[in-house]
């Protein structure tokens, strides 16, 4: 018969045996412990265009300027009359890139007259409106504005969003830039497009007032749709004691119908006999100030923007007139298992180009990857792929002449994930990856700060010129960039 002596004898040896086979295979396992393989991690939602980017493209074909070129200057040439100072690789900001976005933000000041507008796009990391709510509450508070920009018709972060309350019935279909490589009809500028083709049920999209001051009413709502040769199809909906019915007029390749000239403080939306119809979403603002878009999307690196229809895109850009595109991308580039990023930059060069050709007259902002830990040995350190990704991310934005954001460096450089999840209290999640409400408005503050920064540069040198030069025209096309020259070369 076995005693309680002999069993605890037995258990004890079991965990001896167990610690001496632990510590006889300690010098052969891998010092990051939970290093990815060589592609994408099964735990994370990749977009397939990022996948084949990263498969197809030969090691071996290097973008310029690369990392050797730290110490260089880059020399900018004057546009709109204004030449910002030389900057180093190591501290580029690009402010020169962003003068047509910040004549109009000193238009709109001065004349306390007209509207900036900007689309930030993102992947999780923006998700739910997280930094770019509190980014436009800094534009609007400080420039006028009042309204939430443009909502899709369905979201994944509905649920988790402030900004604007947002249900849908279930039944809508949905394709999406992500993983549709071929739409039925073409992307809106959200990277979606959605069709009612349901017959048997309801289909509706509903919306309430946001909780913050400047997206407390939906002011002035107004649809967007695309093209169709269905003829049947309409909108009902509620306004105050009366039920508007509205015809789905889909004879262009972009079409809007305005709800109500005014603000609401709720709507619901049916679509009746509309299949067929590309619906793309809602859009939200009082018509002055600044107004930002959120386009984020989990799983997102920024290359399916890549497939958006410049037709279509040129369209929205005649409705909406965008002036400055926000890039913020990289957290779901890091899980690679690989620290040369060449591919990455050269599929992001063409989105940017691709970018450009839609939305003429846009200034272009590149916000890198933050800085994201991982665990070496028994210690959380920032992942080896933080830095190549950044430098990465700003040598495409020399080469396509945008600004840029050194997100890894303002939240403090290396280790400071770690700390920015172990602090009283914490501003980054357990995952070492995403940050949570707190930190989401500090990296707002740093990524705002950053543009202003330029902005009262750019207004101290407007200052020192007899004549600015007039900013492009919107439905102006810019000529495709060039590599900006160095000291040391002419091109790049």
């Amino acid at each position: 018969m076995n005693t309680p002596k002999s069993y605890f004898f037995r258990s004890f040896l079991i965990i001896l045996m167990a610690a001496c086979f632990f510590l006889g295979l300690k010098e052969v396992l891998p010092k990051k412990i939970f290093a990815a393989a060589k592609g994408p991690s099964k735990n994370v939602l990749i977009d397939s265009m990022l996948i084949d980017a990263f498969e197809s493209e030969p090691d071996s074909v290097a973008i310029t300027p690369n990392d050797t070129m730290s110490d260089q200057k880059i020399v900018f040439e004057e546009s709109f009359g204004v030449t910002f100072p030389e900057e180093s690789m190591d501290s580029y900001k690009g402010y020169q890139y962003l003068i047509p976005f910040y004549e109009r933000l000193y238009q709109l000041e001065t004349s306390q007259n007209g509207k900036v507008r900007i689309a930030y796009f993102g992947d999780s990391m923006t998700d739910g409106d997280m930094i770019v709510q509190d980014v436009r509450a800094a534009f609007q508070n400080n420039f006028g504005g009042k309204g939430v920009g443009f909502v899709s018709i369905t979201s994944e972060s509905a649920a988790s969003r402030g900004s604007v309350l947002h249900q849908f019935s279930e039944n809508w279909k949905m394709q999406s830039y992500l993983n549709v490589k071929n739409p039925i009809r073409p992307f809106g500028v959200n990277g979606h497009v959605f069709f009612a083709n349901d017959t048997n049920k309801d289909i509706w999209v509903k919306f309430g007032a946001g909780r913050a001051r400047n997206t407390a009413s939906l002011d002035n709502p107004t649809l967007f749709y695309g093209s169709s040769a269905n003829t049947s199809g309409y909108i009902s909906y509620q306004l105050e004691k009366d039920t508007i019915n509205k015809s789905l007029t889909a004879n262009n390749l972009l079409n809007t119908i305005v709800l109500k000239n005014g603000n609401m403080k709720a709507l619901k939306v049916n679509f009746k006999n509309a299949q067929s119809v590309p619906i793309y979403g809602f859009n939200f603002d009082d018509g002055k100030g600044v107004h930002v878009d959120n386009f984020s999307q989990r799983g997102n690196s920024g290359i399916p923007i890549s497939k958006f229809d410049p037709a279509l895109m040129q369209a929205f850009q005649k409705k909406l007139n965008y002036n400055l595109i926000v890039l913020h991308y990289g957290t779901n580039v890091l899980n690679y298992g690989t620290k040369d990023y060449n591919w990455y930059a050269r599929s992001m060069t063409k989105t940017v180009n691709r970018l450009r050709e839609g939305f003429p007259g846009a200034s272009i902002l590149i916000v890198s990857t933050a800085d994201k830990a991982s665990k070496y040995k028994t210690e959380m350190k920032t992942d080896s792929a933080v830095v190549p990704l950044t430098n990465a991310q700003r040598n495409y934005a020399l080469k396509t002449q945008s600004g840029f954001v050194n997100l890894y460096t303002l939240m403090g450089g290396d280790g400071s994930m770690v700390k920015w999840v172990e602090q009283e209290p914490a501003m980054a999640n357990k995952d070492y990856t995403h940050f949570n409400i707190r930190g989401s408005k500090k990296v707002a503050g740093m990524i705002y700060d950053q543009i202003m920064n330029g902005y009262q540069e750019y207004k101290r040198l407007r200052r020192t010129i007899k004549t600015v030069k007039p900013v492009a025209p919107k439905d102006s096309v810019i000529a495709q960039p060039v590599v900006p020259k160095t000291e040391e070369t002419d091109e790049n």
